[in-house]
């Protein structure tokens, strides 16, 4: 096999690639120790009002942890409620959490944007009725009374961070909830019911407020995600037909994500269980705002009306102590900051199979944008250069090659031309034998000549894996979210609104394959001409930073391969011409 004929395969490969991933996303990885079980409802309606403010606790003061040791069940205790419905806030330089009251859930939780200043995104989907986080229900999904109680508020500061606890004991039950966030961003949170009754918190559904079109979207990677035993595992709620139940045996975590944010829940204490129970949604009237209704599991039938609905699931943490406590982690997936905490949760961010090269792409990227440029666009320049000058020698390497080649190209062809009539009998049947003496006689001009005809294709093939890397990168880094580049670029992560950057990085492929002999079979050639128009409409979808690198890589290697060729040409006037003039004689 040829130069052309292995470039072929590789192009071809990426084709294939870049095809299969955009038509069949990658499936999610089967459950461990996941179980169906059967589906139970439950609804809480939660209201909200404008705040008041709280009375703060000094220091020293800080309420202690939550146990069911410090309020006996039974023992004889005042009832403890507030009179009014109100808003409480925790706040820092991560997130901004606001919760009300009636029933202590979180109504509202606004992360930091990523490299970002004064950017904020919400991270509780919006809805009016369904159950906000960390609504109480019992095992069955079914509300308990305390999520329509208003709860006392008490908030204290300590060396920890800043907590709201709430309390409620009356007519409704009794309950307590205590809020923590601490210096990095984390949320810890305790809940105590009475009697050690069994209850489940839930959270969800989904993460980030999105509009109807973005919910449907192919692109738009929304998924469950927990940890048992080191392995992180996920579920797409679009193929969530059954709840699944996960045991709390060596649970490490369980959250809701997408491609960019994470929401994940650490167990401080044991849990008997986590569950994932899907849901529907419906549009309001508000705009991103959806209502989520438990979705009918089989043997029940969707009615078509549903089908055309949106999923999504909630998730619930279970104990059968009475009491829950865990750790919270809201917010952009920034692998250095997910690493930093000893939850492995750096894990949800996928950057494929070649990861241990887009790492070290990331680092780049980072330190480009702090030290040089604050432009993630500029910077995606700057690293596509640096690589390029890292990765000379073998783009000169192929160069080298691909002039040998097209060198002895008119010998090839005129090898070809003496064996072609002897490729087929009479008969029009395939000789294998004529096909192997030809092949051995061009293989045997390789050598005469010192030929490689690996030579131009094999580095090539070695720069893919950085191809696929920085593809990854570019696809997952929460850093180029809604990051800008020029003009009408405004969102890295986003394809280009206007396909400037898919057309041009297409015409610059043309040119780039124009500058490389063509291939000697007709059918080759023609498939390498197509193959740029094949890119391009690949490249419609991709994130524009993507196709940023590819265009600036393509113009690169231009820009290469001309100065290589003036300098050649200059050096070695006859090592195309005198070949060409050889090959018209001997035909």
């Amino acid at each position: 096999m040829d130069n052309k004929r292995l470039l072929i395969a590789a192009v071809l490969s990426m084709a294939v690639l870049f095809g299969w991933q955009l038509i069949f996303p990658p499936p999610e990885p089967p459950p461990r120790s996941a179980t169906p079980v059967s589906e139970a409802s439950g609804t809480n309606a939660v209201q909200s009002a404008a705040g008041a403010p709280s009375v703060a606790t000094p220091a020293g003061d800080s309420p202690s942890r939550l146990t069911a040791e410090a309020i006996p069940p039974g023992a004889a205790t005042e009832p403890v409620a507030a009179l009014e419905e109100r808003r409480e806030t925790l706040a820092n330089e991560h997130l901004r959490a606001t919760f009300s009251n009636r029933g202590a859930v979180l109504l509202s939780l606004e992360a930091s944007a990523p490299g970002k200043r004064g950017e904020w995104l919400e991270l509780v989907a919006p809805r009016t009725s369904s159950p906000q986080p960390f609504s109480l229900v019992g095992s069955d999904g079914a509300s308990l009374s305390e999520n329509s109680a208003l709860f006392a508020v008490q908030r204290a500061v300590s060396e920890e961070g800043e907590r709201l606890q709430f309390r409620y004991r009356g007519p409704l039950g009794f309950a307590e909830k205590s809020f923590l966030l601490r210096s990095d961003g984390r949320i810890d949170f305790e809940i105590l019911s009475d009697a050690k009754r069994a209850f489940t918190a839930r959270l969800g559904p989904g993460l980030r407020a999105r509009s109807a079109e973005e919910l449907t979207s192919r692109f738009d990677h929304r998924l469950a995600v927990w940890s048992v035993g080191g392995e992180a595992e996920t579920l797409n709620p679009a193929k969530a037909n059954e709840l699944l139940e996960i045991p709390g045996a060596g649970l490490d975590w369980a959250g809701l994500e997408d491609t960019y944010f994470l929401s994940a829940f650490v167990p401080l204490e044991p849990w008997t269980r986590v569950r994932y129970r899907p849901v529907l949604l419906e549009a309001t009237s508000e705009s991103r705002t959806f209502e989520a209704r438990l979705k009918p599991l089989p043997p029940a039938e969707l009615s078509a009306a549903d089908k055309a609905l949106p999923t999504d699931v909630v998730l619930e943490l279970e104990t059968q102590s009475g009491q829950l406590r865990g750790t919270s982690f809201w917010g952009g997936k920034q692998y250095d900051r997910l690493a930093a905490l000893p939850y492995g949760l750096e894990r949800t961010v996928q950057l494929g199979m070649f990861g241990i090269l887009a790492r070290p792409l990331l680092k780049g990227l980072q330190w480009i944008h702090a030290h040089w440029v604050p432009n993630y666009g500029w910077a995606i320049i700057i690293m596509t250069a640096a690589l390029k000058i890292l990765l000379l020698p073998l783009s000169l390497s192929a160069f080298k090659s691909m002039r040998k080649m097209q060198a002895i190209n008119p010998k090839m062809q005129a090898v070809r031309e003496r064996w072609k009539g002897k490729l087929r009998d009479k008969q029009g049947r395939f000789n294998p034998e004529s096909q192997r003496q030809m092949n051995e006689e061009i293989m045997g001009l390789y050598r005469a000549e010192g030929v490689n005809p690996a030579g131009g294709c094999f580095p090539m093939l070695i720069q893919l894996p950085i191809f696929f890397a920085f593809y990854s990168l570019l696809s997952t880094a929460v850093e180029l979210w809604r990051s800008p580049w020029i003009g009408w670029v405004h969102d890295l992560t986003a394809a280009d609104p206007y396909y400037v950057l898919p057309i041009v990085m297409g015409v610059s492929q043309i040119v780039q394959q124009r500058m490389t002999p063509p291939p000697p079979d007709p059918m080759q050639r023609r498939l390498m001409q197509f193959l740029p128009i094949l890119f391009t409409v690949f490249s419609l979808g991709f994130p524009a930073g993507l196709v940023l690198y590819w265009l600036t890589n393509n113009l690169l290697t231009i820009g290469q391969q001309l100065l290589y060729n003036k300098i050649q040409d200059r050096a070695h006037p006859i090592l195309v011409a005198e070949p060409l003039r050889k090959g018209k004689r001997s035909r």
